[in-house]
């Protein structure tokens, strides 16, 4: 089946979105792992209507609002997406289709400052892998992401070290990658990195690529070449992103990190999208 909308993210700007679409008529699919950064909230108390509610609540009411209206809604981890005619999501059961694609999936949350200081570390193997050739390379996670992100360095570069930072492997690696379990110390280098410190020893490196938890927004824009500002998604007037087709609405988008906001931009993305969809 290809959709007229995938939306990765079912926050508050993702449902919104899907609720809007589904009442113009069009058939939308909504994939998220989690509610995201809302469910951590334990209280909120500025929402129109509402005098006081759990994060994981508000969540929970607007996915069910969703599914009651006939929205698939899938509990899923997207991993990648690519561009051709449609855009295909792939996700860690499935792979999807659709004409247009919403990123609604929030701010990154899988940065890693310890080594964020240093040149030689990108949270993108598509984009960098390639200056890596035939060097040392660490790759920090333990998910079915870094997995992803280790088959696409696999294709470039043969000296891969996997650090899972003292956290339990998640995934099958294939045969003969190299596996560092202990907990990393510390980070070395000048202003190039150089080397994991873990409890077991040093290991010298010439690049290090960061696939911790799941792929966030920023990590999914990067590997399609969508415009950046100021750690935001650039979107223009319609909330579409350089890439024709594809919207962004929400915290991924920058600005007032509020569940207002991303209602309302989850509301204009599916008038957005529908003027898109005429206009195709």
């Amino acid at each position: 089946m290809i959709y007229d909308a995938v939306i990765v993210g079912k926050g508050p700007a993702g449902i919104t979105c899907a609720i809007y679409l589904k009442r113009y008529g069009y058939n939308v699919l909504v994939i998220g792992k989690d509610g995201g950064a809302l469910e951590g909230a334990s209280l909120i108390e500025n929402y129109y209507g509402i005098k006081q509610i759990s994060g994981k609540d508000l969540v929970k009411f607007g996915i069910e609002q969703a599914i009651s209206l006939g929205i698939e809604v899938l509990t899923d981890e997207v991993i990648n997406i690519d561009k051709e005619v449609n855009f295909k999501v792939t996700t860690a059961r499935g792979l999807y289709e659709g004409k247009t694609l919403v990123l609604a999936c929030g701010t990154s949350r899988n940065r890693y400052p310890l080594a964020d200081k240093y040149e030689g570390v990108s949270y993108c193997a598509t984009c960098d892998g390639f200056f890596y050739r035939k060097k040392r390379i660490a790759l920090i996670g333990n998910s079915l992401y870094m997995l992803h992100e280790l088959e696409v360095l696999a294709n470039m570069c043969k000296d891969i070290t996997v650090f899972t930072d003292g956290l339990e492997l998640e995934v099958k690696l294939p045969e003969g990658v190299k596996v560092v379990s202990d907990k990393i110390i510390n980070v070395d280098g000048d202003t190039h990195i150089k080397a994991i410190v873990t409890k077991s020893g040093r290991y010298e490196i010439d690049g290090c690529f960061i696939a911790r938890g799941k792929a966030s927004g920023f990590t999914l824009a990067k590997h399609l070449g969508l415009g950046l500002s100021d750690n935001a998604l650039r979107v223009d007037d319609k909330l579409m992103t350089n890439i024709s087709g594809l919207f962004a609405c929400g915290d991924v988008t920058g600005g007032l990190l509020q569940v207002s906001k991303a209602v309302g931009e989850g509301a204009n993305c599916a008038k957005s999208i529908s003027d898109y969809l005429k206009n195709k």
